[in-house]
């Protein structure tokens, strides 16, 4: 149903895209021809967008200090976000009463 929509819409190339990041991407290997899968393996990262989300990682060196200080200001953000959430639904019940 999803991919007949995206069809329509002529955005299949981007749904593709999204389930080949979700489920990893498979090649198989024909008559033991090792460069074929090779080059197809390629093709599919470059359009999936992989190749260059690794590409990224590896110029761009973060140190362990970092990582916890950047997961404590994104934990602090979510929670701030889901306290605002409860509050805005807090109020709006209210206004319903």
């Amino acid at each position: 149903m999803i991919q007949a929509a995206a069809i329509r819409r002529g955005s299949f190339f981007s749904l593709s895209s999204q389930l080949q990041q979700c489920r990893g991407i498979r090649v198989k290997v024909i008559n033991s021809n090792l460069d074929q899968a090779l080059n197809l393996m390629q093709r599919k990262m470059q359009s999936s967008g992989i190749e260059r989300m690794i590409k990224q990682e590896q110029l761009t060196h973060v140190k362990n200090s970092e990582k916890r200080v950047l997961a404590k200001k994104n934990l602090e953000r979510k929670i701030r976000a889901q306290d605002l959430a409860r509050k805005l639904k807090t109020i709006l019940v209210q206004k319903v009463r």
